[in-house]
């Protein structure tokens, strides 16, 4: 009993650290509001407004159908430039696709010749470059049907394809971008948050005070992990109702409650890793530079990004130690698809079983810290 009041003492002296502290008071607030509402609204679709640039040198009926068949939203409006103009517009970026009409093209093609579009691709924009020139030659070869066919007309099938999509049926990509945002925000600041307590404490020389105090190593760094994880979860919670559901507008599924019970145990493991951080690094600027290293890894591998089958079979064994592909994985499952603790337990299971190993590594290299700062 005496030890549990300790711990919580020592967790409330971290909340009133943290309130003194306006630099991560403001990133807490930014990375659960404006940074999740950028993520939803300012997604680029896979082809939004793409630059396209046409030479028409035919001048012809067929021509002007096919330059009237780019509008927006993929396709910004066509610019109509000269032969010239196409080198240097590429060179300078202007345009991601210059397509080229000959002169005759009209009349090769009534004649039953098979004339050809010279289409340019400006491939350094790879998220446009192979998607829009595909669409561009489907775009150009229905044009040219419908022109001799005379009418538009839909090609009878022996199969019929209907089409359902399941948990997001509008394909709105603010409903991924902004939980995708809430799982990243939570796992970045439950790091840095208790890495940068610690930090504080000897850089603020504050940490010699514990030291000959009757507390022990494992209450510190069980009060620094329920303190900031606790920030965490209140934080995720306001988004989830007021930024996401309410502002965004993005319907959450399954239970609120399940999912913060999840990530709850995401914080555990976490949390941990940010004390075993801050064991190793000597400044805020060095505990920045590991942030970084474990960050992004943990961020792009863990399927939030990514579907994880894509990735090599290597990468995939390996990131099942890290605790965002779990927690990723029944985000998705409850958030979206509306799970229960029936479906998302082998992830509950995993999560207890990283953050206690995390949690074990952690308390060892803190207690060694405390060796050497005694």
């Amino acid at each position: 009993m005496r030890s549990g009041l300790t711990v919580f003492r020592l967790g409330v002296k971290e909340l009133w650290s943290l309130v003194r502290d306006p630099a991560m008071l403001i990133l807490i607030v930014y990375m659960f509001t404006v940074a999740i509402y950028s993520a939803a609204t300012a997604m680029p679709e896979t082809l939004h407004n793409a630059a396209i640039a046409i030479v028409d040198e035919d001048r012809s009926p067929l021509s002007g159908r096919i330059v009237s068949a780019f509008y927006p939203p993929q396709y910004a409006p066509p610019r109509l430039i000269s032969h010239d103009e196409v080198d240097p517009a590429m060179d300078t970026g202007l345009y991601t696709f210059v397509l080229t009409i000959p002169p005759g093209f009209q009349a090769d093609v009534l004649a039953g010749r098979a004339p050809g579009l010279q289409l340019n691709v400006d491939a350094t924009r790879m998220s446009q470059a192979f998607t829009g020139s595909s669409y561009i030659q489907q775009i150009a070869l229905a044009e040219v049907n419908e022109f001799l066919q005379g009418h538009r007309r839909v090609p009878a099938s022996g199969v019929e394809l209907v089409e359902r999509v399941r948990f997001n049926p509008t394909l709105e990509r603010s409903w991924f971008g902004s939980l995708m945002e809430a799982i990243n925000s939570i796992t970045m600041l439950s790091i840095i948050l208790t890495g940068a307590a610690l930090i504080r404490e000897r850089e603020h020389g504050t940490i010699e005070h514990l030291l000959v105090m009757p507390v022990t190593p494992l209450q510190i760094m069980v009060s620094k992990v329920w303190s900031m994880g606790l920030v965490v979860l209140i934080a995720t919670a306001l988004s989830l109702l007021l930024v996401i559901r309410g502002a965004i507008g993005v319907p959450i599924e399954g239970s609120i409650l399940l999912f913060l019970a999840g990530t709850l145990l995401h914080l555990f493991a976490t949390t941990s890793m940010g004390i075993f951080m801050a064991t190793l690094a000597r400044s805020m600027p060095q505990f920045g530079l590991l942030l970084v290293m474990v960050l992004l890894p943990l961020q792009m591998l863990s399927g939030g990004q990514t579907p994880r089958e894509s990735m090599p079979q290597l990468v995939q064994d390996i990131m099942l130690l890290a605790p965002t592909t779990h927690f990723v994985s029944l985000g998705q499952a409850i958030l979206y698809r509306g799970a229960g603790l029936d479906v998302v337990w082998p992830q509950f299971l995993a999560l207890v079983l990283i953050g206690s190993v995390f949690f074990v590594v952690a308390l060892r290299r803190f207690r060694v810290a405390l060796g050497q700062m005694a």
